[in-house]
């Protein structure tokens, strides 16, 4: 059973009413519109999954856009599997490139797949967990991140950026779940507490995770990719409060070319009339989009891509990125809500 098997086999649940504003993205070249240089610029990706090549590009091609980048995050699917020996691969492939300092990971469903492994060469599903704890598999990704939380806050040239994820392997606590996201009462805590904070200072904030929120951006109208959150309605009613959070999003792998890789939230009761803003981060390993039946297909070719994130006093632009082709695919310029 692949991701894509577990994500047709999830379990059905409720979907939160909402309102999603569709805003236009036009190609564009790689000078942003907003006048001046930016208070800060960094970059996003996600879903490796052990394609250390094109990673190697990606991080190659980063470092020429964007030299001064201040960081980059990575939005989960690290790893195929989640072995401490890919892991080790990852941070050894990021040692062959130049890149910033500030990394900021994100836990995705991949990094939990060592239970369906007896041994590393050996697929065992039928004998699902092989021995492994669910314990391991999160201190093996706080090993490699360096930290001893799944979520997480970094600072890139002065603009927050919060990681946030699951904090269970479900399968292990319910049979009938497999990679649903579940997050504590502390980690909506701390989510909700520095949102507040930074609101106060008027500063903008990025928020890194894996799976999408429903009827957002590329792919989740999709019924794969509905019903990845156990407390969606939770999260999306302490996102939605916020004029100025951006949340990026991977783990669908659907690609930047379409129309609705960008859109704005609107989360009914929250007083925020405007939302706040949705990115599909794209994929450095495969491509999909929608099949036109309700599920979704390869992208055919080399499939390599991401953002580059650019905040100026007024504004946040984002750049969609085909690291492969080395050409920019679109850009949209945000305003921001006060000058910071």
């Amino acid at each position: 059973m692949d991701r894509r098997s577990l994500l047709t086999s999830a379990a059905a649940g409720a979907v939160t009413s909402v309102t999603v504003v569709r805003t236009p993205a036009v190609a564009a070249p790689a000078a942003g519109p907003a006048a001046g240089r930016p208070v800060t610029a960094f970059n996003v990706i996600s879903d490796i999954q052990g394609d250390l090549g094109d990673l190697g590009v990606a991080l190659k091609d980063m470092a020429v856009t964007n030299p001064r980048s201040a960081g980059i995050a990575i939005a989960g699917d690290i790893t195929p599997r989640g072995y401490d020996a890919e892991y080790a691969a990852v941070k050894a492939e990021f040692g062959r490139h130049s890149h910033p300092e500030t990394v900021a990971w994100a836990i995705g469903n991949h990094e939990f797949y060592v239970p369906k492994w007896s041994s590393p060469t050996t697929l065992s599903q039928a004998t699902w967990p092989n021995g492994t704890t669910e314990d391991s598999l999160f201190r093996s990704f706080y090993n490699f991140a360096g930290r001893n939380k799944v979520y997480a806050e970094h600072s890139f040239g002065g603009i927050p950026v919060l990681s946030i994820g699951t904090e269970k392997y479900m399968h292990y606590h319910d049979p009938t779940l497999w990679d649903e996201v579940w997050l504590s009462d502390e980690q909506f805590a701390w989510l909700e507490d520095r949102l507040a904070h930074w609101a106060r200072l008027r500063r903008p904030v990025m928020v890194i995770t894996h799976h999408p929120l429903p009827n957002t951006v590329s792919g989740t109208r999709n019924k794969l990719y509905m019903r990845d959150y156990l407390q969606a309605e939770r999260l999306l009613g302490i996102l939605g409060r916020h004029r100025d959070v951006f949340l990026f999003s991977g783990h669908t792998h659907w690609d930047l070319g379409l129309s609705d890789w960008y859109a704005r939230r609107v989360v009914p009761g929250t007083a925020n009339l405007d939302g706040f803003s949705v990115i599909n981060t794209g994929a450095v390993q495969t491509g999909y989009t929608d099949n036109g039946q309700g599920g979704e297909a390869s992208v055919p070719g080399t499939f390599n891509q991401g953002l580059q994130v650019e905040v100026f006093r007024h504004s946040v632009v984002i750049k969609a990125r085909d690291f492969a082709a080395g050409t920019w695919l679109k850009q949209i310029t945000v305003p921001l809500s006060t000058t910071m």
